[in-house]
């Protein structure tokens, strides 16, 4: 089967890109407005774009023609941003967060989230969050015509992480405290519990 995506549905691209391109990664994003109103969101389409300079990247979607996520705007405002990284512990709450709220409505009150101050940025971390990105903008890529399924690529530069103590020991990540969630499709997520390694030759 080969199928034309500029013959299909924006609805069904979207369900064949979510359904294959897993597990993906989630980056809980936390802004603020000029206003200094919080706003935290959760976004799969995430990953790392280079390590030197430490970057990261992630893709909100527009979600109606014409219309904006809070995320894009707030960091089009402030230049700043935090990403966050969902365990098994926050996930209920990662997925509050998902809800459309009105805009300057705290995602950080609906969920019962706490924001902790960063050491580099006015934004703040989720505290709840084991690990947490503190970024500068770096630039905007617009991809698409301001329609549903268009977005945006938002790249950030790393200025500080924090982590938990527990899930940095001797240099090394542990993957046993870090405990991360991985985006699949529609309401299904995956835990990190089945690893096999391969050996690089």
């Amino acid at each position: 089967m080969n199928i034309n995506p500029l013959e299909i549905r924006q609805r069904d691209r979207y369900k064949i890109t979510t359904g294959v391109v897993l597990p993906r990664p989630i980056a809980w994003v936390s802004t603020q407005d000029g206003e200094g109103r919080l706003n935290v969101a959760p976004y799969s389409f995430f990953t790392a774009a280079s390590t030197n300079p430490l970057t990261l990247l992630f893709c909100p979607q527009i979600p109606a023609p014409g219309e904006q996520k809070d995320t894009l705007r707030n960091i089009e405002a402030t230049g700043q941003f935090v990403v966050n990284i969902v365990d098994e512990e926050t996930a209920e709450a990662m997925n509050q967060t998902a809800t459309g709220l009105p805009a300057g409505q705290s995602e950080f009150e609906f969920a019962g989230l706490t924001p902790a101050a960063s050491q580099t940025i006015a934004v703040p971390r989720v505290a709840e969050s084991p690990v947490a990105f503190e970024c500068v903008l770096d630039q905007i890529v617009v991809v698409g015509d301001n329609q549903p399924g268009a977005g945006a690529v938002v790249f950030g530069r790393v200025q500080n992480i924090f982590m938990r103590d527990d899930v940095y020991v001797d240099s090394y990540i542990q993957l046993d405290k870090l405990r991360p969630i991985g985006r699949l499709m529609g309401n299904l997520y995956c835990h990190i519990s089945d690893i096999f390694e391969l050996i690089r030759r």
